[in-house]
């Protein structure tokens, strides 16, 4: 049981920040995404949206797939979509 704990608060700590819960939030009602769509959507540098990605796909809430020159950011964790509600 601990290690579930451990895992949903590390969950938590990704997600705590404004910028991450609008991408998610954004993602979960767009669908999947790439730089440019969520830069415009969010009125922030490219690098900065990118740094903000990586975090997310380093702890396993996105995945990118490649569309020619592009890649699309999608959710991947199935507890997402269901701790954004609880936080509505």
């Amino acid at each position: 049981m601990q290690e579930k704990y451990e895992q949903n608060a590390e969950l938590l700590k990704v997600l705590a920040h404004p910028v991450r819960l609008g991408l998610i939030n954004f993602l979960l009602k767009s669908g999947p995404s790439n730089v440019t769509q969520l830069q415009g959507e969010f009125d922030m540098p490219q690098s900065t949206i990118s740094q903000h990605l990586g975090k997310l796909r380093h702890a396993r809430i996105l995945r990118g797939n490649r569309k020619g020159l592009e890649i699309y950011y999608e959710i991947i964790d199935s507890r997402i979509e269901q701790l954004i509600g609880v936080l509505k």
